[in-house]
Formats: C-alpha cells, structure tokens, sequence
C-alpha cells in the first residue's frame, strides 16, 4: 500500500472573472478566487480541493494551508480520519476554528479525491449511494445589482430549468427588498421557489418586519437572517412571523445546530463543506440533523455537496454559482433544476493547469 502514500503537497491560486464589484447585506467582493490543494501520491495519483477564498486574508489562508503539508506527507490517502484527529490536536493551541479548520478541511477533501481515483471510483460511490440526482437552485441577486440586472439574472436561472433562486436583503430600507423581491416573483411567476438571504446583516426588528412584508409573496426560506449566534433573536422570529429559517454556512462545529433545534428555530441546515471540516463532518452534521429531522441544504460547494447528498437521506438540495465552472474541466450537468454527481473517479473534475497559478 506504499503506493498511496502522499509524497508532496502544492498549492495553487485560480481567479473568476468578475466585471464589477458585488455586494451584499455585510460584504463587498472585488475578486472571484479559489485556492486549490494538490497532493500526490506515490503511485502519480493527485488528489485535489479547492476553497473560496475572495479578496479576503490572503496571507493568513496561505499559511494555514502551508502549515498541514509537514502533517500529511507519508501518510495514505485513506487515513482522512487519523489525519484530521492529527491536525485536531496540532491545531489545538491557536484554536480549531476558523482558518485552520478551511486547512483541516482542504486536505480532507484532496486525500478523499486521490482515494477514490486510486480505487477507480467516485466519492459518493464508495461511500454508498441514496439519489442519483438532487435538486439545485440558482443563487446571487445581490444587493449592488439594479433592478433589471437582478431580473436578468434570476429570469436566465429559470430559463435554465432551475425550480428555485435565492435573492439577497439586507437593504437599508425593508422597503427597498420588499420591492426587488415583488419583482422577481413578478419576473419568474409562481412555479419557481424564490429564498432571500440577509447575510447576517439585519437585526431582529427589520427581519421580522421583512418577513412579515413577504408573506404573501410566498418565500420558501429565510437564511441567516441576523448574527448566527443571536440564537435568542432566530427563536423570536420563528415565534413571531413563522417563517422558515436555514442557516449553518458560517459554523465550523453543530453546537448552533443543536442549540437552535432546542429552540425550535432551525428549519434548515446548511453546512459549508469547508467550515464544517471535510466529508467526514459534513456527514457527521447531516447525521445530526436528520435526528432532528432536518432536511440537509448545503453553501456553496456544488461539485462536493451534489456527491455527498446522493449519500444522505436527509439532502433537499444545492446551491449553485457559475463561478467555477470556467476554471475546471468538467462542469457539473445541471437539467431541469436537478443536478447530477459527476460519475469519473474521486470528485470527477480538476482544475485546468493554465488558469491556475501555484503559490510558493
């Protein structure tokens, strides 16, 4: 089994193109970028993830991701478990969340890609398939857009046989999403599923003021409305509007899964692949929540979370940008608002080697 020995560990940098900055309810974004992990094997296998990463704290990503290489090197491809408890234990002293856990995360996601490339595989293959396809919905309507850019947008999802698409709020007057929101159910009729998502960037009185404003515009769910840790203030605006309320994309453990479930304050749960802390914890928190008989609607990562939804009971759904798709060599087929797992060996796409740029 020397042959799956990981022998060295890259890191690269890819950029989307992006004409103008975006913004929502708390951020500004000036650049569409990813950080991507390579590792390889002994047996030339290379395994490989990708991260988010934006404008924001190059440097301190960079080192985070440099700081795991010594860990992995000479370990299998397989021991994603001993790995992670490996970095768990490293990474103790500066604290486990946060840019650390993305490391721990990246290298849990390279190692299962070069796993299952060496066993000829998919990932959701080997880990015992549930669905074949999962249905996705068009995110971004952000707030910087103008009103027709907005309607072009949420109008070519639906086009695209997309069933759902997420909008942002977060305004500074509830007026104003009440409006764009007004026009895009106008824009995609009553047969596409409309979602809005406050980035964490309203308080308590303007959300409920909001949801209450949109009743009769029929919204599927309301993510991240408020602070993801004002447990209190998601209680009260269940309480108080009964609108359906997801979140999850900003926790790098289930304590807020569990402390918003006792609360009667969660509908639906959203882990960031990333965050989260890799397959094994994604999946770990997806066990969580079907025990509280929550449905499974993950952030962000479509070419992970499509796979791994396939192998949950409790998967509803996925989130999709356009963003990478440019960047790798096979695109997630997306038909009819469903997606489907790419069905080559370990996560089934890699990054084209001309748009990315390694980083020493």
């Amino acid at each position: 089994m020397n042959d799956l020995v990981i022998r060295d560990v890259k890191i690269y940098k890819a950029s989307s193109e992006l004409k103008k900055p975006i913004s929502d309810s708390t951020h500004t974004l000036t650049e569409i970028s990813f950080i991507v992990m390579r590792i390889q094997l002994e047996n030339g296998v290379v395994g490989e993830s990708y991260l988010l990463s934006f404008q924001y704290s190059p440097y301190a990503i960079m080192g985070a991701l440099k700081d795991v290489i010594p860990a992995v090197k000479g370990h299998k491809a397989y021991e994603t478990g001993f790995i992670y408890q490996k970095l768990e234990t490293l990474f103790e002293y500066f604290g486990n969340q946060g840019l650390l856990r993305w490391s721990q995360a990246a290298v849990n996601i390279a190692m299962w890609d070069a796993w299952a490339k060496s066993q000829g595989q998919p990932v959701h293959k080997l880990l015992g398939v549930a669905r074949e396809k999962v249905s996705i919905y068009g995110s971004g309507g952000w707030i910087s857009y103008s009103i027709d850019e907005l309607i072009e947008e949420v109008t070519g999802y639906a086009d695209r046989g997309f069933k759902a698409v997420k909008i942002k709020v977060g305004s500074p007057k509830v007026s104003t999403d009440l409006v764009r929101l007004k026009k895009v159910r106008e824009a995609v009729g009553d047969t596409v599923d409309i979602m809005m998502d406050a980035n964490q960037g309203m308080d308590l009185p303007s959300a409920i003021k909001l949801s209450n404003g949109a009743k009769d515009l029929n919204i599927h769910w309301f993510e991240e409305p408020v602070d993801h840790q004002d447990f209190q203030a998601y209680e009260i605006l269940k309480n108080q509007t009964g609108i359906s309320l997801a979140m999850g994309e900003r926790e790098f453990d289930t304590l807020p899964l569990r402390e918003l479930v006792s609360r009667n304050a969660l509908d639906i749960w959203q882990p960031d692949i990333l965050r989260i802390g890799g397959v094994e914890a994604w999946r770990a928190s997806a066990a969580l929540a079907d025990s509280f008989h929550l449905p499974v609607l993950p952030h962000y990562y479509k070419d992970y979370d499509v796979p791994l939804l396939c192998t949950i009971q409790n998967g509803v759904g996925a989130e999709s940008f356009d963003w990478v798709d440019p960047l790798i060599d096979n695109p997630m087929v997306i038909k009819d608002g469903y997606a489907q797992p790419h069905d080559l060996p370990g996560w089934g796409f890699s990054f084209i080697e001309d748009r990315l740029t390694e980083i020493k």
